[in-house]
């Protein structure tokens, strides 16, 4: 068996299958739906565009979410037709292990794991600057009742009156 044909071995359909037997299929369509529409629309769609798009791109912002709505949408379609002819449960990975071989699928693999990572940055960048933006609106809100405080300790204290 040469090297070529060993990387690009491509696995078994029957192997899956058998593998998804044992699962039982407890979401319903609604529920695909709203986990992908969850996954789509992070933190960062709330905070990163509207702040380049005010700084920085003007009326071009509309033109690239129309590009990646158009970019999705074929993503998702394929991804369809990948579920449609391989009725396995599974992923890019998966799909790219029955159809182009190991190595493609490992590729693939890798390639989610560090897109997952990406996106997971991206969130946590953007919960941190929302988080540190409220904390400062509090240590605003200390500093003001701080003030109010000494200034009413300082007033009872020039009239005389018990603190």
């Amino acid at each position: 068996m040469s090297l070529g044909s060993r990387i690009f071995r491509k696995e078994k359909i029957d192997r899956y299958l058998e593998t998804d037997k044992k699962f039982s299929k407890t979401m319903t369509a609604f529920d695909l739906i709203s986990l992908g529409i969850g996954a789509v629309i992070g933190t960062g769609i709330f905070i990163l565009p509207g702040t380049v798009a005010a700084t920085k791109a003007g009326p071009a912002t509309m033109l690239s979410f129309i590009l990646a709505a158009v970019v999705c949408s074929t993503a998702a379609m394929c991804y369809a037709e990948f579920a449609s002819a391989l009725p396995v449960a599974g992923s890019a990975y998966s799909y790219g292990n029955l159809v182009f071989g190991e190595v493609i699928g490992w590729i693939l693999g890798w390639a989610l794991v560090l897109e997952y990572v990406l996106a997971v940055a991206a969130v946590s960048s953007a919960w941190g600057l929302t988080l540190s933006r409220f904390l400062l609106g509090l240590n605003l809100i200390f500093r003001t009742l701080l003030w109010v405080h000494l200034i009413l300790l300082r007033e009872l204290m020039v009239t005389g009156l018990p603190c």
